[in-house]
């Protein structure tokens, strides 16, 4: 199941409505918020729990080549070199359409950021078939294991009206989250 909350027009990276949804994410529920971007980009936050310790999730989703299993349409996904404590990540995707199929490939920068409470990956693009890209995901302890926060805007390099980028967010950002916590969680 996926809670929705739609059209907000700015979005915490680490808190949608969590007093509220509690008892949603334990369940497995995927929190879903969307934004406008630009004209023709999307921006989405999502959020899901995870039953297991942050530091076991941190070191899952910090090996860039498993991407691959944790999001179905991205079919390469690799460090690509490494400068001033940032990694450089190649990642290729294709999505099949109705009579055609679209790919996507980008070069990221990627930072890792610890402290107490948190470890954030932040994604900033550097080339790609975007014309701009950005991604953060956080990690938090929460209720005896994670939750982890997945912030993503992007506008195509094609003219695609934002409400059509949304709402391919909205249907396939927690497909992936759910497969993304099946392999992390081995279910």
């Amino acid at each position: 199941m996926t809670a929705l909350i739609a059209n907000v027009a700015s979005a915490s990276t680490s808190n949608i409505s969590l007093s509220l949804n509690r008892q949603a994410l334990i369940e497995g529920d995927i929190l879903l918020q969307t934004r406008n971007h630009s004209a023709w980009g999307g921006a989405v936050t999502a959020q899901m729990f995870l039953p297991r310790h942050r530091s076991a999730v941190w070191s899952q989703i910090t090996n860039y080549s498993r991407w691959v299993e944790f999001f179905p349409d991205v079919v390469r996904s690799e460090i690509i070199g490494a400068s001033q404590g940032k990694k450089r990540l190649y990642q290729l995707a294709r999505k099949a359409f109705l009579f055609f199929t679209a790919e996507a490939e980008i070069q990221l920068s990627v930072s890792e950021l610890i402290d107490k409470t948190s470890q954030k990956l932040q994604f900033v693009m550097e080339q790609g078939t975007f014309k701009d890209f950005s991604a953060t995901l956080e990690l938090q302890d929460y209720d005896q294991g994670t939750l982890l926060t997945y912030s993503v805007q992007a506008t195509p390099s094609f003219p695609v009206p934002s409400t059509i980028i949304q709402q391919a967010m909205r249907l396939d950002l927690p497909a992936n989250m759910k497969q993304m916590r099946r392999v992390i969680c081995g279910r």
